[in-house]
């Protein structure tokens, strides 16, 4: 068998068994998918560096190849026709040739399908503002951005600009007009991109990754302008998400930073993903952060400390904290205590929790789950049980 038949095999094989990722280590000669999370070593026949580069690269480009040469990474997409995209991710360990592989599902789920947070309905109803979500890698935030980009995509005539490295989830134009810019071919950096898209006409803009000052800064900037900017970053929380977009800026510069910060935010979801007791898959845990006036008020004076109590008693703005959310998870059965309680922000809050929990029964099928009290609305289009972002059933990789 080629070694190219055998990459695509396993790439298959990855998308059949319900698998997220797929790595090719080289100097072994070793092939791991990972599954729920797990990395699972596979049955493959051996296969050496130099043919491995020689097949990897037939799926490249020669710019993207010079590149790798160059800079020993490289960030790519590929697509095997009728079964799947996928992110890719070359690299070198100790002089071999690695990938690593994302599968990136054709089908784009829905908000409702995931039982993303009330509140991402109001956040994509917002004419202008800065929307965040973040969490650590592998934990869905791509997902969730592409069906909210999604969403807005089916009901909104508006201009969508996305900047992605590499594009993930392509969106066909429904009511409103996409345009998908892929760095290093239809641009050369998410600055770069940032600074023009303004004369584009743009409704919103997505920046797939807000990776320094500039591109932070010309994201601010954006949504200053009138734009709803969405963004993600690699932060466990919303309050470490607040504190990393100050704390990037000089010291001189950090005050202004908070007022336009305390003026532009609309929101910041956070979200990671727990294995499900039950052994199907993963669910998500989410922890939402609404820019309210108190929340505003404490960027501005820079008491970002302050705002995790406002998220635990923010149940009526329909925010709510990652320790709750778990906690409500474990309280349904969904998500083992143990599971639960490694992931814990605050162990000894996330056990308080769990000892004031109480079942909560109603023909509707499921509790009302932290930070949505039964005085909240039903976000538009929802699914029609309040907490249905907790209901089992939520499966993702």
């Amino acid at each position: 068998m080629q070694l190219l038949q055998s990459v695509e095999f396993y790439l298959r094989r990855c998308v059949e068994i319900g698998g997220s990722d797929v790595h090719f280590k080289t100097d072994s000669g070793h092939v791991y998918i990972r599954v729920n999370g797990d990395l699972q070593l596979v049955e493959a026949d051996p296969f050496h560096n130099r043919e491995f580069r020689t097949e990897l690269f037939k799926w490249l480009k020669p710019e993207q190849t010079e590149q790798y040469e160059n800079e020993l990474e490289l960030d790519f997409a590929i697509e095997l026709e009728g079964l799947s995209r996928f992110r890719g991710n070359i690299y070198q360990q100790r002089g071999y040739t690695q990938a690593a592989f994302r599968v990136i599902p054709y089908e784009i789920q829905t908000m409702e399908d995931l039982h993303l947070p009330p509140a991402a309905y109001d956040f994509i109803e917002r004419p202008r503002g800065l929307v965040l979500m973040t969490g650590p890698a592998g934990s869905g935030k791509s997902t969730s951005l592409a069906a909210m980009i999604d969403k807005i995509n089916r009901t909104h005539p508006v201009h969508i600009v996305t900047v992605e490295d590499p594009i993930e989830f392509v969106h066909v134009d429904q009511e409103a007009l996409v345009n998908q810019r892929e760095l290093g071919n239809d641009t050369n950096s998410f600055a770069n991109a940032l600074k023009y898209v303004l004369r584009q006409d743009p409704d919103v803009i997505l920046v797939g990754e807000m990776r320094d000052l500039e591109t932070i800064h010309l994201a601010i900037t954006a949504a200053e302008t009138g734009h709803l900017v969405f963004g993600t970053l690699h932060t466990v929380d919303a309050v470490q998400t607040v504190d990393r977009i100050v704390d990037v800026f000089p010291t001189h510069q950090q005050q202004q930073v908070r007022m336009q910060l305390s003026v532009n935010l609309v929101g910041v979801i956070s979200q990671t993903l727990l294995r499900r007791s039950d052994g199907r898959g993963r669910v998500a845990a989410f922890e939402t952060l609404v820019a309210t006036s108190a929340v505003r008020n404490l960027i501005r004076e820079n008491k970002t400390f302050q705002i995790s109590s406002l998220i635990q008693t923010g149940g009526r703005a329909k925010m709510h904290s990652l320790d709750q959310n778990m906690a409500k998870l474990v309280e349904m059965g969904i998500v083992s205590y143990e599971e639960a309680k490694a992931r814990a922000k605050d162990p000894g809050e996330f056990e308080r929790l769990i000892n004031l929990a109480k079942p909560v029964g109603g023909s509707t099928g499921g509790p009302t789950p932290p930070g949505n009290p039964a005085t909240t609305k039903t976000p538009p289009n929802a699914p029609g049980v309040r907490g249905a972002q907790f209901r089992p059933g939520y499966q993702s990789k």
